[in-house]
This record gives C-alpha cells, structure tokens and sequence, in this order.
C-alpha cells in the first residue's frame, strides 16, 4: 500500500475507532497521540545549531510533557523524554551558566547550581517512574538493593538505566555537600552497569562517555581508576568514529586534570573543538553545547594545572 494511502488509511479507522468510543477514551487517545509525538521530537532539538533558540524552547517543551504525564501517568515514551529533557537542558544550560558565572558572581552561580540540582532530581524522578511501570517494585528495590534490582532490566530498558543514571549522578556532583544524596552513587553504579551489560554500543558510546568520569571516583573496583577510564575514552571514540566532542571533554576534565597532565588537556580539548559539528546533524547541539565546555576549561588551564613559570 502506498504510504500516503495507508497514514490515510490509519487516520480514518482512529476517527472511526473514536466515534465509537466514550467521551473521555477519545481524549485519552488524543493525549497518547500527543504524547507519542513528543516522546519521538527530540530529534528535531538535537539537530538545532542555535543552543540559544534550544534554551528558551526547551522549558515550554519539557512542561508541555509534564502536563500529558498527569493525564497518561504511565506513558514510557513520555516518561522516557521527561527524564531525558530534564538531564540535557540542566546540564547543557543551567549547570554550564553557572559555571560561566563562578567568577564574577558567586551568589548567582550558587542560586543556578541549586537550580540544576532540582532539575536532575526531577528527571531522575521520572526515570525512577518509567522503570517502575516496566518492572513492579522497581523503585523500592533499587534504594533497598540496587545490584539485585537492576537485574529486572532488560535491554529495552536501556535508555532509561542510562538516563536515570545520568540525571542522579550529576545531581550528586552538584551536591557533593549533602551526604544523603552522594549515598545515591550505589545506585547511579548498578543503573550503569546494568546498562554497559545490556547494550555497551547504546547511543554511539554514550554509556562509556559517562563512565571515563565515573571511573575516576568510582570507589567499589580495586586498581587504578585511570585506565579503566582509558578504556572507556577508547570505546566511545570508536563507537561515535571520533565525531562526538564529550568524550574529549570528559578524559581531559576528569583524568587529566586528576594526574596534572596540562599538555594531554589542551590537545583532547583542541580535538573536541575540532570536530565538525555538521557532520552529524543529529549531534549537532550536544557537540556544541560540549565544545562551549572545552573554550571554557581551555580559558581555566593556568588554574587547573601547575604550570611551569615562563621566563
């Protein structure tokens, strides 16, 4: 069947189909139909070569699928593209304002941290939320025994592990003074581990990202943390073929900063900038969100590093 014929085709048995339903399953319809849109429209955000134009569309975006959760609580693309909006509009704008702030106004840079915090907890939230609809019990489990509870996970729940792993994590590095919530990296580690396990290829290498920072101040595996970091830099250039600046950012913001090594740091921040953020459309914003990053670490190398002093 041609395609126009059928999405005609379609249209016209749900038209049908809500003639003859009650009132309120064809306003629950409507709403799933509205939900399943959004759930898939992240695309069209992450192809926008306007981070800006991002920032002030994305708040509208993200309350828009809260509003559908109250009426479809249950809907896992919603619930999916909550956690994950959350995540990315906390990191990739309000945690990156406060850090442009940090010198010039304390008190601000504070207030937006505090903010970001929030942000992340939300969607960790809603992450907690989608795995809970997956996997009864899930929620309760995961605080209770974490190793045990990921083991419900399957591998169509990878992307929530991911997410949900995420938004906790970076709530617990923008909170390192509130000890309940750094009582939460158990959990941010079973959700990731259980993700690498399910699918160590997910989104081009996005779980090995995660993890060269992780590793770092990962402290339930024995050894040195600074390969193991390697490793995960090594894994998610190859998977992204060297076309996604986080990697970069992530090795020379966690391991090279850690081992002072300031020539390493400047050239993995150089090949983050690089990188041609039209090559791949669909991680044109991420890239350039990151690439923000490594001309503002660039900009901070004399006071990261002990640099010699120049004659």
């Amino acid at each position: 069947m041609h395609a126009s014929r059928a999405r005609a085709f379609r249209w016209v048995a749900l038209v049908l189909l809500g003639l003859a339903a009650p009132a309120c399953s064809i306003r629950k319809m409507a709403v799933n139909s509205m939900g399943d849109s959004l759930a898939e429209g992240g695309a069209v955000f992450a192809r926008d070569d306007d981070p800006q134009l991002i920032e002030a569309a994305a708040p509208f975006s993200l309350k828009l699928m809260e509003s559908l959760l109250e009426e479809v609580p249950e809907h896992q693309g919603l619930l999916f593209a909550t956690a994950s909006g959350f995540t990315q509009y906390a990191y990739g704008f309000v945690e990156q304002n406060a850090e442009d702030l940090e010198d010039t106004d304390i008190a601000a840079a504070e207030a937006l941290r505090t903010r970001a915090r929030k942000l992340y907890l939300r969607a960790r939230d809603y992450g907690l939320r989608g795995l809970e609809v997956a996997h009864e019990g899930f929620e309760k489990a995961i605080y209770a025994h974490p190793q045990e509870a990921v083991q419900k996970a399957g591998l169509e729940d990878v992307r929530m592990l991911y997410w949900t792993a995420c938004a906790w994590g970076a709530a617990i590095s923008v909170s390192k003074d509130d000890p309940d919530l750094i009582g939460g990296l158990p959990q941010v580690e079973a959700l990731m581990d259980r993700a690498l396990a399910l699918d160590e290829k997910f989104d081009s290498g996005a779980i090995h990202s995660f993890l060269i920072s992780y590793e770092m101040s990962r402290t339930t595996k024995g050894g040195e943390p600074e390969p193991r970091a390697r490793e995960h830099f090594k894994r998610a250039v190859e998977l992204s073929e060297g076309l996604q600046a986080a990697p970069y950012v992530a090795l020379a913001e966690s391991t090279c900063v850690k081992k002072n090594q300031p020539d390493e740091f400047k050239s993995l921040l150089e090949q983050a900038l690089a990188i041609d953020v039209n090559a791949r459309k669909e991680w044109r914003l991420a890239n350039l969100v990151y690439q923000r990053r490594a001309r503002r670490l660039l900009a901070k190398i004399d006071e990261l590093f002990l640099l010699p002093a120049k004659d």
